[in-house]
């Protein structure tokens, strides 16, 4: 029994630190991942499991000439990686001199909500002066995952320019709603469910109706703009918000996606005792 016996002399602490050990490699490797997402250098990552799997087969099935090929690309592998990728490199190194290499910036987060605000309020300001109907939902802490799947996926990033050209009258997206998800464009053309409130205006049509279904259902807030009118108005908690200005519809985007810093609760009673005593 080697095996019972190599945990025999384990005590509580070693179980301890093994698992920590465990954890934060994982974590390691987690970020990292993170940090090369859509970056060149996932390639290269995919290239290394390549080459690894190819050297575990040459082990199994003897091929000699492949395994001697593999070795020496592993060898010298870390050195080429360094010099293909010195400039990802020392982005990376100082990243962790300036401690953000482990968590996300919480000024790049609000720079790209405050760039995708800024690209609905100036597509919705075209598409209201020419009359363009648009049915824009972003999501919140509740996913849109069931409504994306009925449309077209794009996965795209939100400009101003695509969200107009999604909704340009006889173009094959531009019916039903166009939904944002993690700052991304997710799918365009998908089905929202409608509301059945009896309390609408007629004067209503199907897009403030599938606004308002979907602000019922999640905590989605959806931007419509009427064809009719070119009125702007905003959906979310079962409510609609009609005929807003461009800095009534920045505002409330604004209120209801950014989110506000928690204010602290420990008190730090050391600056207290140096404001008291001078």
């Amino acid at each position: 029994m080697p095996f019972a016996n190599f945990f025999a002399d384990f005590t509580i602490w070693d179980y301890i630190s093994s698992i920590v050990d465990i954890l934060v490699v994982w974590y390691f490797i987690y970020k990292i991942f993170m940090i090369v997402r859509g970056t060149k250098a996932v390639q290269l990552i995919n290239g290394i499991f390549i080459i690894l799997i190819l050297r575990g087969i040459s082990d199994i099935l003897g091929l000699k000439t492949l395994g001697w090929l593999m070795e020496q690309v592993i060898d010298w592998g870390f050195l080429a990686i360094i010099i293909i990728f010195q400039p990802e490199l020392r982005r990376a190194l100082e990243q962790l001199g300036r401690g953000k290499i482990f968590t996300r910036s919480k000024q790049k987060e609000a720079e790209i909500l405050e760039e995708m605000i800024g690209a609905i309020v100036k597509a919705s300001e075209y598409m209201a002066k020419r009359r363009i109907g648009a049915l824009i939902s972003i999501a919140k802490e509740t996913g849109l995952n069931d409504y994306i799947e009925t449309g077209i996926t794009m996965n795209a990033k939100v400009t101003s320019e695509l969200l107009i050209n999604t909704f340009i009258p006889n173009t094959p997206l531009h019916d039903g709603a166009l939904i944002i998800q993690n700052n991304e464009i997710k799918a365009a053309a998908c089905y929202l469910p409608l509301s059945e409130n009896p309390f609408i205006s007629k004067e209503l049509g199907t897009r403030h109706r599938a606004a308002l279904g979907i602000s019922e259902v999640t905590d989605s807030i959806t931007v419509v703009i009427s064809e009719e009118t070119g009125a702007i108005s905003v959906a979310k908690n079962g409510e609609l918000h009609h005929d807003l200005t461009l800095e009534e519809l920045e505002r409330m985007l604004k209120a209801g996606l950014v989110k506000k810093e928690e204010t602290p609760t420990t008190i730090n009673f050391w600056s207290k005792w140096v404001k008291k005593n001078g």
